[in-house]
Formats: C-alpha cells, structure tokens, sequence
C-alpha cells in the first residue's frame, strides 16, 4: 500500500497551497464515509487557519448525515481520550510540532487511537475516487458543542497517579505550553495537583510567537533561564498539539525525550513486562529494559505504529525518542500530559531531584539533525546502500548503520521534505562526529 495522503501522523500541508478548503471537504467527506457513525468528535489546536481547515471538515462531515460534536481548543491526547470513553470516531485539526503555516487534519479511531494505515488507505480510495456518502437536506448532520471534554481528561489522569503524594509534595513548576492547544488544560491540571507553577507562552495564539512550536532545546531558551535561577523542581514544556511533553531539570538542562523515557520506563515498568519503541530511539531503553527483566519491541518511527504494537502485546509503556511517552493504563497514544504526570508522580513519591534520578539512567548521546530531501527517497536509499558497501545495516525505517563506536539511522520524514539524521554512541564527540560524517555523505550523494 502506497500511501498519498497521510503522512507519520496523518495528513498535512500549507493552508490554500496543498491544503485547500476544497482538499479538505474531501477528506471530511471520505472520513465520514468510512467510519459511518451518527456522529464525529472534533477538535483543533490554536493555528489561525484551524477555523478555515474545521468549519471545511465539519461542513463535509455533516454533508454525509453525521452529527459534529465540537469540543473546542484541545490537546490532539484530550480528544482522543474523549473518542476512547464515548466510543466515537474523532478528527483533530493540527499540525502538531510543524510550523505556524501548517495545519493538518487526523483521524481517529473509536478506540481513541490513529488509525492505522490500512484504514488510511481506504480513505485515500474513497478521496481519489469521490466516492463519497451524500444525503438529502433533511438527513444532513449537525454541528453541537460539548464542554466535558476538559474535566474528562484531566479527572482520567489523576485517577491513575499518586494525588496525595503530589499534592503534599508542593512541587514548584515552570511550564511552557508554547502557545498551543495545552494553553489551558496542563497549568488547569498542575493546579489541581496542588503544584506552585509560573506559565510561559500559555495564551492561545496561532502564529507561535512565543517560541517555535517544536520543544527542542533551542526554543525553549526562556524556560532554561528561569529554570537557571534554582526556583524550581522541574520545567515542562509541549508542542502544539501536546501529544509531547520535554523536561528541564532543576539546574537548566535539557533532558533529552530518550532520558525522560527510560526513567519512567525504569520506574514503571515490572518484571515480565513489555516496553515498545522505534528503530530511532535510544539503547538506554534496551539496558534499562534488561536491568527491569522487561521485554522490549522495536518497531518502525511513528506513534500509531508503536501504539498499534502495544496493543498487539499488551504493553505498558511506549514512547519515542522526541517526548512522545505512550502509557497504555490511560489510553494508546502519546500524551504530553499524562507524561507529564507521570514524571511529578516520580519525583513525589521517590521524594528525589530529578537530576538524581537521571544518575541511574544509563548514558548515551545522541544528535539529531536533518537536511532538505531534493530526490525520492528510494532513489537516496540505493545510493546510500551502494556507499556503504559491506556495512551492517538495519532496514526496518530507513537505513540503521551500526558502526564500531554506535549507530547512525537516516530516514525520511514523514511530515515534512527532509532526511532525518540520528547518530548515538557512548562518547558525545564521537556521536557529533558520526553525524556530520553521514551529512556529509548524503550531500555527496
């Protein structure tokens, strides 16, 4: 199955460029089609082209005979909770970490996860071939609001943590939501939990100018410097749509998502017990695994995969390496705030620093870059294998070459026109060195 449409995380664009209103009747049209269900949740993040992209969606959906049921601002985790406990299919308008041009829209199954990708590719067939349902005006759907959706969510992740021990921990948090669709729930949530936060960028505002929209180091300098000052136990921060969720500790630093996984992987995690991650994750996760007695599951990059693969095998934790944390307790799919959660509940009930904590964590480095995709990635991918001759290579995403001194994965994004570059060793120059070596091979090519 080749797909068209759908990326990593289902499908996007550029408004009024390769996303036009019209493309997006479409998919609304073929999304109501499939899941031919009396009605559809609905929710969109903060981008300023979220209206235009939902009012195309839901006019298609209700077109077809299906009620709207619109949720307002939401975290993409707060809507897919809401599909999981009403038992309703779900479409989220969001580009999820991309820039403020993008949107995108998702599809969500009744279960509360993505949907996979033999479901997208039926709903590919039905765009391509406008094969849409279409009834008359007296059948046509309509369009209803319902505001439960806040306290359904948050009252679902306090359920499965320590609340008396956080409460009384008092814990001082700094939370930077990036502008995005967790403005209100995550500093709602850590008031709840009885925590003292100061907020960065937690208004709503569709063109990110707080900070670029992804939680990487780099743009999240504001929240390293008040973390710097000392007055805090941990910082947080989310992505657009906040299915991420990244950590400062207390000192400033930047803990890297393979880190915060595998220390909630470590803490969580019991004997017999599965742990799922893609090809692009670190090998902390395999010694912290083997140190549990836990099994782990490598699979392909993209969080519906690896949620997929959790069910399959009844898994408790899965997550990638970007702050994507899986817990499959609370529902299959990343969750910035149950992530987020889940690390207060740690540092309260082991009553530690959470730069204590990260000494028990195997070390590992990892660099991550990326460079413009000019050719088709098959066409990269043969020239790539002929270079390297007779190099140990992994071809389950990409090319995963094992090299002496660590790994190097370059894959294609999913989102975006790039090659993704990964390199990870035990000794930080030598991952810097492996990553610029394999750039410069790609650029050759």
């Amino acid at each position: 199955m080749e797909l068209h449409f759908f990326g990593t995380n289902g499908i996007r664009g550029i408004p009024n460029d390769d996303l036009s209103a019209e493309f997006s009747m479409d998919v609304g049209k073929a999304m109501a089609t499939f899941f031919s269900a009396k009605k559809i949740a609905m929710a969109k993040d903060t981008r300023i082209t979220g209206d235009m992209i939902l009012n195309a969606v839901s006019s298609a959906v209700m077109s077809a005979g299906t009620d709207v049921v619109y949720l307002g601002i939401l975290p993409t985790p707060a809507l897919q909770y809401y599909c999981k406990k009403n038992h309703v299919p779900g479409i989220m308008i969001t580009a999820s970490h991309n820039p403020p041009q993008y949107n995108g829209i998702k599809a969500i199954d009744m279960d509360g996860t993505e949907i996979d990708e033999k479901k997208e590719y039926e709903i590919e067939k039905l765009i391509m071939n406008k094969k849409f349902k279409n009834v008359s005006w007296e059948n046509a759907g309509r369009f209803y609001y319902d505001d439960t959706a806040v306290d359904l969510y948050i009252n679902g992740i306090i359920s499965l943590i320590n609340f008396k021990k956080i409460s009384e921990r008092k814990l001082n948090v700094a939370i930077d939501t990036g502008n995005g669709a967790s403005y209100y729930t995550s500093p709602l949530l850590l008031s709840r939990l009885n925590c003292h936060i100061v907020t960065l960028n937690s208004n709503p505002d569709g063109k990110f100018t707080g900070r670029n929209s992804e939680p990487k180091p780099e743009n999240l300098q504001d929240l390293i410097n008040i973390m710097k000052t000392g007055k805090f136990d941990i910082g947080i921060a989310h992505d657009g749509d906040a299915d991420r969720c990244v950590f400062i500790d207390e000192n400033g630093n930047f803990i890297d998502g393979n880190e915060s996984l595998a220390l909630i992987a470590k803490y969580t995690l019991r004997a017999g017990e599965t742990l799922v991650t893609p090809t692009s994750s670190s090998d902390a996760l395999k010694d912290v695994c083997q140190q549990k007695n836990a099994k782990i599951i490598v699979t392909r990059v993209g969080a519906p995969i690896v949620a997929r693969t959790m069910i399959e095998n009844n898994a408790v934790i899965g997550g990638e390496e970007n702050g994507g944390v899986i817990y499959g307790k609370h529902q299959f799919c990343r969750d910035g705030a149950m992530t987020m959660s889940l690390m207060l509940n740690l540092l309260a009930c082991e009553n530690k620093k959470i730069s204590e904590l990260l000494k028990e964590i195997p070390k590992y480095y990892m660099v991550k870059k990326s460079v413009p995709r000019k050719y088709d990635w098959d066409v990269i991918k043969n020239k790539l294998l002929d270079a390297l001759g007779n190099k140990k290579t992994d071809l389950l995403d990409g090319i995963k070459i094992y090299e002496d001194s660590g790994w190097v994965l370059i894959r294609p994004s999913g989102t975006e026109k790039i090659l993704r570059i990964f390199t990870e060793s035990k000794d930080e120059k030598t991952a810097m060195d492996l990553n610029e070596k394999y750039i410069n091979i790609i650029n050759k090519l």
